[in-house]
């Protein structure tokens, strides 16, 4: 029977699979069991879970950076007008206010 299931192409035992690049399971005996962790335990878990949090960000193309940096760039430019105006115009009055009085 054994000849059959080799012939017919079944596998006589299963094998586990691995996949390549798969996250290791982390584990928290440590925690269920009472145990505090050490200070340098803890900050082995905070850079574990740091590096496994930035394996989920998606960053931007290069195209949407520069077209970002773009935009940013020309509101703080038309912002940095608008106050050199008022500016301008707040001195005006000041002086206005300084010759009428004086």
């Amino acid at each position: 029977m054994a000849e059959e299931q080799k012939k017919a192409g079944a596998p006589s035992q299963k094998k586990q699979a691995v996949k390549k690049g798969a996250p290791a399971q982390v584990t928290t005996e440590a925690v269920k069991k009472g145990e505090e962790l050490t200070r340098i335990g803890k900050i082995k878990k905070w850079f574990r879970e740091m590096k496994a949090e930035l394996k989920k960000v998606v960053w931007p193309s290069k195209n949407t950076v520069i077209k970002n940096t773009a935009v940013a760039l020309g509101v703080m430019a038309v912002a940095a007008v608008c106050i050199w105006g008022f500016d301008q115009i707040a001195q005006l009055g000041v002086k206005a206010l300084i010759n009428l009085v004086g």
